[in-house]
C-alpha cells in the first residue's frame, strides 16, 4: 500500500473508534459492550496508525521501520512528535499490545479510560490524517 492508501484506512478506522468512544456512557446497560467494541477498535486503529506511520516515514525521511515502537521513536527523532507525545504514543502500543495478548477486566476498564488520551493524540499527530 502507498501513504495515501494507508492514510485513507487508519482514517476509515479512527472515525469508527471516534464513533464509539462518543456513544459509551458509563450508566448504559451496555457499557461493557461499548468498552468491548472500543478496544477492539482502539486495537485496529493503532495497528493502521503505526502501519501508516511506517511508510510515512520511509517516505518523507528514507527511514525504515519495522516495528510500532521503532516507528514511533523514529518521529520522535524527526522531529515530529515530542518527549511527552512519545511517551504517550508508547504506552499507546503497550496497551494495544496487552489488549491482544490478555484479557482481564480491570485491565480493560484502565485501557478503556486512556482511549480518549489517544484519540487526543492521534488527532495532534497529522502525519497520517
Amino acid at each position: 500500500m502507498d501513504l495515501e492508501e494507508r492514510k485513507i484506512s487508519f482514517k476509515k478506522v479512527f472515525k469508527r473508534l471516534k464513533e464509539v468512544l462518543e456513544n459509551t456512557k458509563k450508566e448504559s446497560g451496555n457499557y461493557e459492550i461499548f468498552r468491548d467494541s472500543a478496544i477492539q477498535r482502539f486495537e485496529i486503529t493503532a495497528e493502521a496508525f503505526w502501519k501508516c506511520v511506517k511508510v510515512f516515514l520511509f517516505k518523507k525521511e528514507g527511514v525504515v521501520c519495522s516495528s510500532p515502537k521503532g516507528c514511533i521513536r523514529e518521529l520522535f527523532l524527526n522531529g515530529y512528535v515530542d518527549e511527552n507525545d512519545l511517551e504517550i504514543f508508547l504506552r499507546m502500543v503497550d496497551d494495544r499490545n496487552l489488549t491482544s495478548h490478555t484479557y482481564n477486566e480491570e485491565v480493560a476498564d484502565e485501557i478503556f479510560q486512556r482511549l480518549k488520551v489517544y484519540l487526543e493524540i492521534l488527532t495532534k499527530l497529522e502525519v497520517c490524517l
